[in-house]
C-alpha cells in the first residue's frame, strides 16, 4: 500500500472511495487544511493537493515538504475543465496533474507508476543536506531561531546553501504560510534594485504609467531575503536601516508609509567587520541585521554531507528513471577534493561527469574539477577542467548508443553541434509534457488542440511523432 496525504479544503472523500482506493493500493488519510503535522508529511509517499482557483495551496505543500526534508512527489487534481491552472500547476513544481472527477482506474494506475519511478527529491530548489555533525548542530540551530521573529544574518562562502538555509528559516517559522521573497542585492543598478524593493507610485517617474507595491510590501506576512546585502550601495543601506528601525516602508513618489509585517533575512559571502573598518559598509546597519548570526561551513568543513548531496543531486536530475550511480573510486575522489566552490561546484562537477559517463556509472576519469585554489590541497587522483580540455574533451567510449540520454540533454557541451541536439531535445521535452497536461485536463482531443492553440490534425501528427519515438501515448490520450 502507498501512503497518500490527501488535502481537500472543500470536499473531502466518502468512504466509499476511500476504499476504492485501498482496493487499488492507496491508502488515503485526509486532511481539511494545508497545514498536516510533520509526522504526517514524513509518512507520506505521495501527497494530493486539490487547486480549485490558484496554486497557493501547491506552493504551501512545497514550502512545507521541504521544510521538513520529505522526499514524497505533489500530485495536483484540477477540474478537467480547468486548462490553465493545470498547466501552472505543472510549471510550478506539481508532479503530474490528474482530474478531479470521480475514481477512474487508468488515471490512478498512472499514478501509481509514476510514485513507483519518481527519484528520491522532487525540488528544483538548491538542496542542503544535513548528514554531517556540523550540518546538524546548524540545522538545529536554525529552527530555534525560526521560532523567534528576528532579523538575521547568514553569513558563508558562495555556493553553500545561504538561500536554503534562509529558505529552512521561514518554513520553520510561524511566517511559513506567507510569502518568501528573494532578492540579490548585486543583481542590477541601484536606480532600478530601489524600484524593485520600495515600490513606486504612478507618475512618479518617466514610464510609471501605475501602481507598483515593491519587494517589501510583496512579502508582507511572510519573509523576503535579501542575498549579497554586503554588494548594496551606502545610499541604500540608509534606506534599508530606516526600514528595519520603523517597519515601514515608502514607495517613490509618495508620501504617506506602509506599515510592514516581514521577517528580513539578509546574506552574504563578504566580510562586513572589514567592510566597515573600509567605510563601505554601515556599522549602524550591521548591528540592525545581525540580530542573530548564523554562519554556513564550506562544503570541505562538512565532509560528511558530500556524497548524501551528489546522491541527492544525481537523483534530481534522474528524470523519472532510475538515478546514475557514482563508482566507489569516485566516491573517494569526491570526498578527498576541497571543494573551493562548495555546493554549487560539486553540482557543476557532476553535470559534467553525468554527461561524459553517458548513461554509464560514473567514475573517477568521468570527474573533471575546476582547476582553482591551491593544487596541494587538492586530491591527487583528481582531474582538473582547464578552458582548452572543456571545449576539446572527447565524448566517452562506450558500448551504449552515442546520443546522450534525454536528461542529459540540457547538460550536453562540446562541439557546437552537440550543444544545438542538446536543445532541440530540451524543446522536445518541454513541448511533450505541455501536450500531455493539455490533454489530461481536456475531455477530448480537439478541446486540447483548441486549447494548445493548434489544429485537431497538428496535434494527431504530434502524438503520431511521440509513438515513433517510443513514448508511450496511452489510448485514453488518442481520443
Amino acid at each position: 500500500m502507498i501512503e497518500v496525504l490527501w488535502l481537500d479544503a472543500n470536499q473531502p472523500l466518502p468512504p466509499t472511495e476511500v476504499s476504492l482506493f485501498a482496493e487499488h493500493g492507496l491508502a488515503i488519510s485526509q486532511v481539511d487544511n494545508i497545514a498536516p503535522d510533520n509526522a504526517a508529511l514524513l509518512a507520506a509517499e505521495l501527497i494530493i493537493v486539490t487547486l480549485t482557483e490558484s496554486t497557493q495551496s501547491l506552493k504551501d505543500m512545497q514550502s512545507r515538504i521541504a521544510a521538513v526534508n520529505s522526499a514524497a512527489p505533489i500530485i495536483a487534481r484540477v477540474d478537467r475543465n480547468n486548462f490553465g491552472l493545470g498547466i501552472r500547476a505543472m510549471r510550478e513544481g506539481a508532479k503530474s496533474v490528474i482530474s478531479s472527477d470521480p475514481f477512474n482506474v487508468e488515471e490512478w494506475r498512472e499514478v501509481l507508476e509514476l510514485v513507483a519511478y519518481t527519484p528520491a527529491k522532487n525540488n528544483t530548489q538548491p538542496a542542503f543536506v544535513f548528514a554531517d555533525p556540523v550540518s546538524r548542530n546548524l540545522l538545529a540551530l536554525a529552527e530555534r531561531v525560526a521560532q523567534v521573529d528576528v532579523t538575521v544574518l547568514v553569513a558563508g562562502p558562495t555556493g553553500a546553501g545561504k538561500e536554503v538555509l534562509a529558505r529552512i528559516l521561514h518554513d520553520a517559522s510561524a511566517r511559513h504560510q506567507g510569502p518568501f521573497v528573494a532578492f540579490n542585492c548585486a543583481a542590477m543598478p541601484e536606480n532600478l534594485i530601489e524600484d524593485m524593493l520600495f515600490g513606486h507610485e504612478k507618475g512618479s517617474f518617466t514610464g510609471a504609467s501605475k501602481v507598483q507595491p515593491g519587494l517589501f510590501e510583496q512579502a508582507q506576512g511572510g519573509t523576503i531575503f535579501l542575498d549579497e546585502i554586503g554588494e548594496m550601495s551606502f545610499h541604500l543601506q540608509a534606506k534599508l536601516l530606516r526600514i528595519l528601525q520603523e517597519r515601514s516602508v515608502v514607495r517613490l513618489g509618495a508620501q504617506k508609509a506602509i506599515d510592514l509585517d516581514i521577517r528580513v533575512v539578509a546574506a552574504t559571502n563578504r566580510d562586513l567587520k572589514a567592510a566597515i573598518a573600509q567605510n563601505t559598509f554601515r556599522e549602524d546597519l550591521y548591528f540592525r541585521l545581525t540580530a542573530f548570526k548564523l554562519t554556513i561551513p564550506s562544503l570541505r568543513e562538512r565532509p560528511k554531507d558530500i556524497l548524501p548531496l551528489a546522491e541527492q543531486f544525481l537523483s534530481q536530475q534522474s528524470n523519472g528513471g532510475l538515478p546514475l550511480r557514482l563508482t566507489r573510486a569516485a566516491q573517494v575522489s569526491l570526498e578527498q577534493y576541497r571543494w573551493p566552490g562548495n555546493v554549487r561546484e560539486l553540482q557543476n562537477v557532476l553535470v559534467r561527469g553525468m554527461v561524459l559517463a553517458n548513461g554509464a556509472p560514473i567514475d573517477v576519469q568521468h570527474l573533471l574539477f575546476d582547476d582553482i585554489g591551491e593544487p596541494d590541497h587538492l586530491a591527487p587522483q583528481a582531474r582538473y577542467l582547464t578552458d582548452q580540455q572543456y571545449s576539446a574533451y572527447p565524448a566517452p567510449m562506450t558500448d551504449r548508443p552515442a546520443a546522450a540520454p534525454t536528461h542529459l540533454a540540457s547538460y550536453a557541451v562540446g562541439t557546437p553541434e552537440r550543444a544545438t541536439e542538446g536543445l532541440n531535445q530540451v524543446v522536445k521535452h518541454s513541448e511533450w509534457q505541455t501536450i500531455m497536461s493539455a490533454l489530461k485536463v481536456t475531455r477530448s482531443r480537439e478541446q486540447a488542440a483548441e486549447q494548445l492553440g493548434i489544429s485537431p490534425r497538428t496535434l494527431r501528427h504530434k502524438l503520431q511523432k511521440l509513438r515513433e519515438q517510443g513514448i508511450n501515448v496511452t489510448r485514453a490520450y488518442a481520443r
